[in-house]
């Protein structure tokens, strides 16, 4: 390609604010291409910077990003434009030479109009309009764009899509013979191309189609082996659905150090972890402790402050983990015929713990079993950190639903719990299964699904 023609293919790309909150990284996204701050973005980012949040973190690093920028390249440089890694080019905007005139304009949103402004001014000077886009996470943002005739993208960089997520099970189609190899030894040889490992199985008979089994690619992913029965339950919880089977057989295997489950409302991921959690720690004891943790978003409207101490004041957060915990401990005692034991029982023996996720930056974690429950609130970044806190000997159980997110900074495609089933697929320590059926209740079930 010569250098004419490569420069007819460059683009210009406008960010949006929202974008570095999100992602400060995304400087160096854009490969070969043109990176336009407007300096109003700068101004907008240090608002952010002293927030003890993800988002402040992520002001602070694109700040130390710009500076180690300015530094290589001496005074002036960020206005002029600077050289970025893979070829492309960073530049500042001060909008010097752009008027916000419009009569619609709201004073309010005089930074985004700025941005705006911005991005219509490079539009009108450049040799073709649809080489300039402005990125922006702001819906409303990349309408008002498209009114004022600008190209607008949302910025797409590591997300998943839902419909296309990695959902942990295949149907494979077997000989009555092959299926009773595996019935008679639990475990036979497999061709794992094209699975991955850990990857849940339903193996259905070639001649007899009616008859399936339950089945699981191995840690290698060149065996198959056999799902057990769980004939007693785990802690009263006994699965009802083959999806459920499957979530019980990754859960209770302690080869595998962490499961996501994602799934809608009423599916039982949290009763399935917690009821699983609890025969691991109190009846099996591999490991010392149940670790319960969330993180804190509010659904509506937020009440303000909360009166009493620590642990009244995290009561409202942590009572639907309470309400789970609750409702194994009275099915357990139900099913064995005994005097039901509260969860505050669990707790002053040292079983039980349960906490929010604000809590458990910084610490190391070894010997437990670590349920994050909603952790598709968690952005990658949060995500990425609390799964590196486990120690020796950790299993970590990631659960929630991509479509009821209260998270203003992700969505269904760039959570933190999409990102992590994305990403440790092929890996032999870690399985997988999403939750289909609701088994909560007829009315839940339905209100999943219609509304």
């Amino acid at each position: 390609m010569d250098q004419r023609s490569h420069a007819d293919n460059r683009r210009t790309y406008v960010l949006d604010t929202n974008v570095l909150l999100h992602d400060p990284d995304a400087l160096f996204k854009f490969e070969e291409h043109e990176v336009v701050l407007p300096i109003t973005v700068i101004e907008e980012m240090d608002r952010f910077k002293k927030e003890l949040t993800e988002t402040g973190r992520n002001a602070r690093q694109f700040s130390r990003y710009l500076d180690g920028l300015r530094a290589d390249s001496g005074a002036d440089c960020l206005s002029r434009g600077v050289e970025l890694p893979d070829s492309g080019s960073l530049r500042i905007d001060l909008c010097e030479s752009v008027h916000v005139d419009w009569s619609w304009a709201d004073k309010r949103h005089h930074a985004d109009n700025l941005i705006l402004a911005v991005a219509r001014d490079l539009r009108r000077q450049a040799h073709d309009a649809q080489q300039v886009v402005l990125v922006s996470k702001d819906t409303n943002m990349r309408i008002k764009a498209d009114a004022l005739g600008i190209r607008s993208e949302d910025y797409a960089h590591g997300k998943v899509l839902v419909e296309e997520q990695y959902a942990g099970q295949e149907e494979v189609s077997l000989s009555a013979e092959q299926l009773e190899e595996l019935f008679h030894s639990e475990s036979m040889p497999f061709d794992g191309d094209g699975f991955s490992p850990n990857e849940c199985l339903v193996l259905r008979n070639k001649d007899r189609s009616q008859q399936t089994v339950l089945a699981r690619i191995g840690a290698d992913g060149k065996s198959i082996q056999l799902v057990k029965r769980i004939k007693e339950g785990v802690w009263g919880i006994f699965p009802r659905n083959k999806e459920q089977c499957f979530a019980l057989d990754l859960l209770l295997d302690d080869h595998i150090k962490m499961v996501t489950l994602l799934g809608k409302a009423g599916t039982g991921k949290t009763l399935l972890a917690i009821a699983a959690g609890l025969q691991k720690c109190a009846d099996e004891r591999s490991y010392h402790r149940l670790l319960v943790s969330r993180p804190i978003f509010p659904l509506g409207r937020d009440i303000g402050y909360l009166p009493g101490d620590i642990e009244e004041k995290l009561n409202p957060w942590m009572k639907p983990v309470y309400d789970n915990v609750e409702f194994i401990l009275d099915s357990r005692s139900q099913d064995r015929g005994a005097k039901s034991r509260g969860y505050q029982e669990l707790i002053d023996e040292g079983l039980l713990e349960i906490e929010p996720l604000t809590y458990i930056r910084g610490r190391s974690i070894p010997h437990q079993y670590l349920v994050i429950d909603e952790a598709q609130n968690l952005t990658p970044h949060e995500i990425k950190t609390i799964i590196s806190r486990a120690g020796e000997g950790t299993k970590i159980i990631a659960t929630g639903d991509p479509y009821q997110i209260d998270n203003p900074y992700v969505d269904s495609t760039s959570n933190g719990l999409v990102f992590v089933v994305e990403h440790f697929r092929g890996s032999g320590l870690t399985g997988h299964i999403t939750l289909n059926k609701g088994e909560r209740s007829e009315l839940a079930e339905l209100a999943a699904n219609l509304l």
